[in-house]
């Protein structure tokens, strides 16, 4: 269960870092199939860790996984640590389901538009904030999270910044 955690967030930030670097030199179908196949896997991880989850002993307690230390100073420690209860699971099928839905729908609504990379770098970094917000175990890394949406909220909204 530890590594199938992790492997929720890691297809949309690795989809997000293709998209944002490569994509202008990709054509559309591959950016599109890049950030649909990046939530599609974290949607298949989602449902492999619920299944996993609830096929646990009769009463799955809450999991917490610590990944490594991320800041530390003093007595304070600041850990990469993810989440799984029984909410969690909830949030992750629903989230991921919800964004590979938008993604699809995405390749043919955003088809015409400039910066088409752009747009699927964004959603799934997006895709990718959401998760680390829904499975902080730290409000530390929480707040990383809900910061990261604000600014991929900030960045959806404003796509279309040449227009007036």
């Amino acid at each position: 269960m530890e590594i199938l955690l992790l492997l929720i967030l890691l297809p949309p930030l690795v989809g997000a870092s293709l998209n944002g670097i490569f994509g202008r030199r990709f054509p559309q179908a591959v950016v599109s199939v890049i950030g649909c196949g990046a939530s599609a896997l974290s949607m298949i991880f989602a449902l492999a860790m619920a299944w996993s989850y609830s096929h646990s002993p009769a009463n799955p307690q809450p999991f917490i996984q610590k990944y490594f230390t991320w800041i530390e100073a003093g007595a304070f420690r600041g850990d990469f640590a993810l989440y799984y209860d029984r909410l969690t699971l909830i949030m992750t099928l629903t989230v991921t389901v919800v964004a590979f839905l938008i993604h699809l729908y995405s390749r043919g609504y955003m088809e015409h538009e400039g910066g088409y990379y752009r747009f699927f770098c964004y959603l799934n970094l997006f895709l990718f904030m959401m998760l680390v917000l829904i499975t902080a175990s730290n409000y530390l890394l929480m707040f990383v999270g809900w910061e990261g949406v604000g600014l991929c909220s900030y960045l959806l909204i404003g796509f279309y910044f040449p227009k007036k």
